[in-house]
């Protein structure tokens, strides 16, 4: 039977939405898209580059149709962006479309892994503590809306693929063939 519904991985920069998707999707079997990586090959920009040249907004809208196009493929695991699901229309679309799981990362752990990137546009003015302080206490009520919440901690990524295939299975939506 395998995957029958897309899974949509949601949450903060750094949560672990794109390397737990890879693994996730490799594990089931099924196809593995990032939306960020799917905006920036539409637009033939990176995300700061669209953050800089049109603001954010526009980067917003490209997300949105982005997403809602994604959903309409066969099941796949689908990391988004850190804020697609602060958008209602997407929201929609993924609760009609998707399960969804928040990555619940504590913020030092999401500070030491965002550090490592210079690419970020909402980090890049201002102490990037403080900004991601304000992100989480606006976003995490919007997260705590995803269908599942899963703790990602530093801890090796197959953990948390592991805690996602038995959600999955104990909900009927996956069964190993």
């Amino acid at each position: 039977m395998g995957l029958n519904r897309t899974i949509a991985l949601v949450g903060m920069m750094g949560a672990g939405k794109t390397a737990i998707g890879r693994r996730l999707a490799a594990r089931l079997n099924v196809p593995f898209r990032d939306a960020d990586h799917e905006i920036e090959a539409a637009a033939g920009l990176t995300v700061a580059e669209i953050f800089a040249r049109h603001g954010e907004p526009h980067f917003r809208d490209g997300e949105r149709r982005v997403i809602a196009r994604l959903l309409g493929e066969e099941p796949h695991v689908l990391a988004t962006g850190g804020g697609a699901f602060m958008d209602p229309e997407t929201r929609a679309a993924l609760a009609g479309a998707a399960i969804t799981f928040w990555l619940k990362a504590p913020l030092p752990l999401l500070l030491s892994r965002v550090k490592k990137r210079e690419t970020r546009p909402l980090l890049k003015d201002g102490d990037m503590r403080e900004t991601m302080e304000k992100l989480l206490a606006a976003r995490e009520p919007i997260y705590a809306l995803a269908d599942v919440t899963l703790d990602s901690l530093d801890e090796p990524h197959g953990a948390a693929v592991d805690n996602i295939v038995a959600m999955l299975t104990e909900r009927g939506l996956y069964r190993d063939a």
